[in-house]
């Protein structure tokens, strides 16, 4: 057993900008992540993941990086941060900080001289490309939506590789100074004090470079860029660099953002591997069709769901260790998603929580998971902040939909969703921002679902998290849930999702039941202690008969 520390770990993401404002501006910072370090410690947590908190002029929600260096004024100074670290170990807890390393802010120092002078040397930090005839080098379409070539103010037919937004300029990694100033500033880090990194979008740092017309697949005549530059030939030998010249040398925790096909995953999460972990999007991107078009239902299914759960446990276990996680920053709410709006109660939250918390590999909860927050409704698209639920718009509006109808798609999917601000208390503006307006207005239910409310109700989901996460960290239960093996069961009832975990002869079974309707399995008659359970009056027999959407946890006498 390779009992490293982070495989123990329960990771707690926080979205800076929505967790807790302590000055007044309504937006969130540093200091408010460190007034509220007791909260996370009483939850259990021990590392906390925190999205970019760099300079930059925020287009993509921090993701376009001006200084690699520096905090945002936004959130506060280098000095808070350094504070951060020294009150978080205080309390048992690490922090992983996201590195962005694809691409840069336009407003970086880099791509500045680089537009300035045709001849800096910045210029082969970039992608700077000559078109043909006026026109882009090709008809890429950028993950945001429009053409993922910005052509060059006062340089005729030169344009510049932007995979994201059009102020995120892509970082050429064929480039070996480019390179040695990504490891310095990585070690930069690392040498403060940090766990390590959760590593944004990184297997699109090698591009396969193509000229001319590409077969359109969308009515905005582009192609999806991901074929050309996502996990690319090569890209390999590059992540081998970067971990021999920066985390291996810190033995550092890494969680990287990598869809990995599965015949290529112990290169990367094996021993010897390039990272320690990273997430899966099997079953956290089932309602995102194989275009990427939020408007167009993907028609998955529970039985859909379950079955890409066990591939992904099956597999990874074999291969290395994985990250689990049911929402984060790029995601809506889980109970929005995975439950119907009507079905959406404490058992179903309970239910979502057993599921994800029990599996092997270790938890990554977003900031208000664990009191079951759901989406927001918005009244109208100068609401949403998010530029890709803006982008996913016009794309709607260009197949046909009507303005209802986009609306009514894309805000089912909007990262903004899982961005409005925490919800604290029931006092104005949920507790997160003293002042008069937050940077994304609050969900209206924050006066029923919120930290305080739920802190003092024992069967609240908020108590819940805490029991499965104290399940990980400190029971008697903790080996068999962090380390046992994962068995599934795929011939009980298809409206449940069953599986143990195995370790030496400990073993334990969680039922699932994903529906409103009762469903029976048949299980081991050697399950007869109930660990845990989402309902009240747990009755144990060879037939077990699940309420709607109950959930259980059993262990063997």
């Amino acid at each position: 057993m390779n009992n490293k520390w982070w495989k123990e770990a329960v990771v707690y993401q926080i979205y800076p900008k929505s967790f807790q404002d302590s000055n007044e501006d309504g937006i969130g910072d540093v200091r408010g992540i460190i007034n509220r370090l007791q909260y996370l410690k009483d939850l259990g947590i021990t590392v906390i993941w925190i999205c970019p908190m760099y300079k930059s002029p925020m287009d993509d929600g921090g993701y376009d990086i001006a200084d690699y260096y520096s905090i945002d004024p936004i959130f506060g100074s280098n000095e808070d941060f350094d504070e951060l670290i020294r009150k978080a170990e205080k309390v048992g807890i690490r922090i992983l900080l996201d590195l962005v390393v694809n691409h840069t802010s336009d407003e970086h120092e880099w791509f500045e001289e680089a537009l300035n002078d045709p001849d800096s040397e910045y210029r082969k930090y970039y992608h700077f490309v000559k078109g043909s005839n006026g026109r882009p080098p090709n008809n890429w379409r950028s993950y945001f939506g429009g053409s993922a070539w910005e052509p060059v103010p006062h340089e005729k037919n030169t344009f510049y590789l932007h995979a994201f937004s059009k102020k995120q300029p892509d970082l050429n990694w064929e480039n070996e100074e480019l390179r040695e100033e990504i490891y310095k500033m990585i070690n930069y880090w690392l040498d403060k004090g940090i766990a390590g990194f959760r590593i944004d979008a990184i297997l699109n740092i090698k591009k396969s470079m193509v000229r001319g017309r590409l077969e359109p697949d969308g009515e905005d005549g582009l192609v999806y860029i991901g074929h050309w530059i996502m996990n690319q030939p090569g890209v390999q030998s590059l992540l081998k660099e970067i971990n021999e010249r920066t985390f291996k040398v810190h033995d550092s925790f890494t969680v990287a953002e990598a869809a990995v096909p599965n015949d290529h995953l112990d290169q990367y999460i094996g021993p010897g591997g390039f990272f320690s972990m990273v997430f899966d999007f099997s079953y956290t991107d089932i309602d995102v069709n194989e275009t990427g078009d939020w408007f167009k239902p993907s028609g998955w299914t529970w039985t859909d769901m379950r079955e890409k759960i066990f591939i992904n446990q099956e597999i990874t276990q074999e291969k290395g260790w994985g990250a689990l996680y049911l929402e984060n920053h790029d995601q809506p709410r889980s109970v929005s998603k995975y439950i119907p709006k009507h079905d959406i109660n404490q058992y179903s939250k309970k239910m979502l929580g057993t599921l994800f918390m029990m599996l092997r590999g270790t938890p990554f909860i977003y900031q208000g998971q664990e009191l079951g927050m759901t989406n927001i409704e918005m009244d109208s698209m100068e609401e949403y902040e998010d530029i890709a639920t803006h982008d996913q718009y016009k794309r709607a509006l260009l197949t046909g939909l009507s303005k209802e109808a986009a609306f009514k798609m894309i805000s089912k999917r909007s990262r903004d969703n899982s961005r409005t601000p925490m919800q604290w208390d029931d006092s104005e503006q949920a507790g997160f921002s003293e002042g008069d307006n937050t940077w994304l207005k609050v969900n209206p239910n924050y006066t029923e679902i919120n930290a305080e409310k739920e802190r003092l109700d024992d069967r609240s989901v908020l108590n819940y998290y805490k029991k499965l996460i104290e399940l990980r960290t400190t029971s008697n239960y903790r080996e068999v849930i962090v380390y046992g093996k994962f068995v599934p069961d795929r011939t009980a009832n298809d409206q449940t999702i069953v599986y143990e975990r195995v370790w030496q002869d400990t073993k334990l079974l969680t039922a699932i039941n994903f529906t409103n309707e009762k469903q029976t399995i048949t299980i081991d008659e050697n399950y007869t202690q109930v660990v845990l359970s989402n309902y009240q009056g747990v009755l144990i027999n060879e037939k077990l008969c699940l309420r709607p959407y109950e959930s259980m946890v059993l262990a063997n006498r």
